[in-house]
């Protein structure tokens, strides 16, 4: 007798299956009936829980960006860590990239036809990050570390930055330039945090080679 599943478990499966292929083959490498073929169901089965690959995508996106959004809620609300500290943990948990299938994700988002889900990922982002940064930012005044009246804008604009000239779709730049803008970054950064200069320098790790690059 066939084995029968609930539905969010045999849907679960499928991701799972789809995302172990993707950082395999890559997303164009991956077809549905190799998907089909890992997972042990029937074409039709794949098709009640989704449309279309790119469905399955958008899916793995989604259950991607709600885990990393409730890891950095609780990296947040963790005061064991000190407050600089924990404001880079937070940044390098919404890192896509450090997922499973990371690098074939962002690869999906950033194709011309998939503009729509490439702004809901943003609206996600400029919405529900800078709330959980600032909640340390005000742990940071209370303890003398920053100084400016204006926590919640100060994130905001620092998100907005980061989610729209760091972004490949929207500011075209050579590495030489985007090198040249991080340092520049985070001497803003500090202006607006009120903070010394050079002390959020550490904050260059968030942004891998190019702010090893941008310090030399």
């Amino acid at each position: 007798m066939r084995e029968m599943k609930k539905a969010e478990e045999r849907r679960n499966e499928i991701l799972d299956a789809a995302d172990e292929l993707f950082a395999q083959k890559g997303f164009d490498g991956t077809s549905t009936s190799a998907i089909l073929e890992k997972v042990g169901i029937a074409r039709g089965t794949l098709y009640y829980h989704f449309k279309s690959k790119e469905d399955i995508m958008d899916a793995l996106i989604e259950r991607y960006t709600s885990t990393m959004l409730a890891k950095a809620k609780t990296i947040a609300a963790d005061k064991n860590i000190a407050v600089n500290e924990r404001i880079l943990r937070v940044v390098m948990a919404l890192n896509v990239q450090n997922e499973h299938s990371g690098q074939q994700i962002m690869e999906h988002v950033h194709k011309p036809q998939n503009a729509l889900m490439h702004r809901k990922i943003q609206q996600v982002i400029l919405n529900q990050v800078p709330p959980i940064l600032t909640s340390i930012i005000r742990e940071g005044i209370e303890q003398g570390i920053y100084h400016t009246p204006y926590p919640y804008e100060c994130m905001e604009m620092i998100i907005a930055y980061t989610n729209t000239v760091f972004d490949d779709d929207l500011v075209v730049m050579s590495e030489e330039e985007r090198a040249a803008r991080i340092p520049a970054f985070i001497f803003n950064v500090e202006r607006m945090l009120g903070v010394e200069s050079g002390s959020l320098l550490y904050m260059m790790q968030m942004f891998g080679n190019e702010g090893e690059s941008g310090t030399k």
